[in-house]
């Protein structure tokens, strides 16, 4: 079974409502961003072309992929709400260079920024929340916390995409591009403010151990813990093609034949499926491995007829299925946090964000490759078939109880 919490019935005590609150609104305003609808078609209208548009995404995912591991250690060494709060600022960064010189350079520098303030936060969220909590005598709460943050991006990322349309309709690309930039900077806000304690439990040390001291430790514990790597394995399968299509579905939208102000509204319908999928997290706990291999077989089928469909109703489809990824998404991370026993959490979760970036980047070159002979809704059923591979692999039966004495090692 996936199930890796409980949920306490416990009063929460303040400090840990507090923890919450602030994530929430962390994760709300790093989502809150107009352009997310709009920039590929933005920069279609700047000339480019698909190819090269699919070379910015691959561009974002190489930068991501170089830095998410020293990143990750940094967070651990050093002080990860400090690279929370650094994070969004290079983001808004990249979004004001898009806006004043657009330009295929500019929009490589600015993914190549967007991409640096990703990483900082990847990994950093994730150990910061769960060592607080467990601080705070929640950490069993990390699930459902970590779905509902999930949630509340989403849910931003919905109102961003239906506000997109009328922004751009009254206020024109001033308007989007202020309020994305605007949203970025109240997130670092934010994130400066997240309460950070590493000087209890297993970080109870004179000094912190140094960059490769701790690189050293995280590597260890993935080569000796058999969950942890298994942990790693689903979490990058899981998140890193449906995290690739997400950024062609306003494309896919376009090539419905809709106008441009009705893009961000199917957009929309997408964004609504994948946050029901996160709050679905605490029932999703709950479920055998076969279940869920099920719900991503069956998501799989719908991504592709959704896909194929080559209409607006089709994107109805594609919200269930993008909604079960999401769902199977974060699961992946809460087993994962739950099998990390050893200080360097951050680290072991960056070098899993630098396993999904490289994924990640092979689906863009087959996107990109595929693109010149085939139709949006045809690449995005052929980059359906992994999930069936993943339903089948969830599905396969577990080994026997005798080999259980050994699942640490």
């Amino acid at each position: 079974m996936l199930t890796v919490s409980s949920y306490p019935n416990a009063p929460l005590g303040p400090r840990v409502r507090s923890l919450e609150r602030k994530l929430y609104a962390y994760a709300g305003l790093e989502d809150f961003v107009l352009l997310y609808p709009l920039y590929a078609l933005l920069f279609a209208e700047h000339g480019l072309t698909t190819a090269e548009i699919s070379s910015l995404f691959a561009i974002w995912c190489a930068v991501g992929l170089l830095v998410e591991v020293p990143s990750g250690v940094w967070a651990d060494v050093v002080s990860r709400k400090a690279l929370m709060a650094i994070g969004p600022v290079l983001t808004a960064g990249g979004f004001a260079l898009w806006a004043l010189t657009p330009s295929y350079a500019a929009y490589a520098a600015g993914f190549t920024l967007w991409a640096i303030g990703g990483s900082l936060r990847s990994g950093s969220m994730e150990a910061l929340v769960h060592d607080e909590l467990e601080r705070l005598g929640a950490a069993d709460r990390y699930g459902r916390v970590m779905g509902r943050a999930a949630a509340v991006g989403m849910a931003a990322t919905a109102t961003a995409t239906a506000a997109a349309a009328p922004a751009l309709t009254f206020g024109g690309d001033t308007l989007v591009w202020g309020g994305s930039i605007a949203a970025c900077l109240l997130c670092a806000a934010v994130g400066a403010t997240l309460p950070e304690h590493r000087t209890t439990g297993h970080h109870e040390k004179a000094e912190r151990p140094g960059y490769v001291a701790t690189l050293r430790d995280g590597l260890a514990e993935v080569r000796g813990s058999r969950p942890v790597r298994r942990a790693m394995v689903l979490a990058v399968v899981i998140t890193s093609v449906w995290g690739v299509l997400d950024e062609y579905v306003p494309l896919l939208a376009a090539s419905t034949g809709v106008a441009t102000e009705t893009v961000p509204l199917l957009v929309l319908v997408v964004w609504v499926g994948v946050t029901l999928g996160s709050l679905l997290v605490g029932p999703g706990e709950r479920l055998t491995d076969r279940t869920v291999a099920a719900l991503v077989a069956v998501a799989a089928v719908a991504l592709a007829a959704g896909a194929l469909s080559g209409t607006p109703t089709g994107f109805v489809l594609l919200g269930a299925a993008f909604g079960v990824f999401q769902l199977a998404d974060v699961l992946a991370d809460v087993r994962l946090q739950a099998a990390i026993s050893g200080p360097s959490r951050a680290t072991i979760t960056s070098l899993t964000g630098l396993g999904t970036n490289i994924a990640s980047l092979l689906a863009y070159g087959a996107y990109a490759a595929l693109s010149p002979h085939a139709s949006h809704g045809a690449v995005f059923a052929l980059l359906a078939l992994p999930y069936l591979l993943v339903a089948a692999a969830l599905g396969r039966p577990r080994p026997a109880p005798a080999a259980a004495g050994q699942e640490a090692q």
